[in-house]
């Protein structure tokens, strides 16, 4: 699984990099971001994109699973 690090990023960066990475990568990728507004935003795109969503929270940073 691919994983792209959008830490430090703010919208639309992060989903821009999500679409990148499933067009790359149309199985499913894995999205670090650090701050709940990407979180959401890559979530809601993912999910409007056909895809299965697991998010995990460690401290401050979300993992967003994409898969088919």
């Amino acid at each position: 699984m691919v994983k792209l690090d959008a830490r430090g990023l703010s919208c639309p960066q992060p989903v821009l990099m999500t679409k990148k990475g499933l067009k790359l990568n149309p199985e499913g990728i894995e999205v670090l971001v650090d701050n709940n507004t990407a979180c959401m935003n890559v979530k809601k795109f993912m999910t409007h994109a056909g895809y299965k969503v697991s998010i995990s929270e460690s401290e401050d940073e979300f993992t967003l699973t994409a898969s088919k």
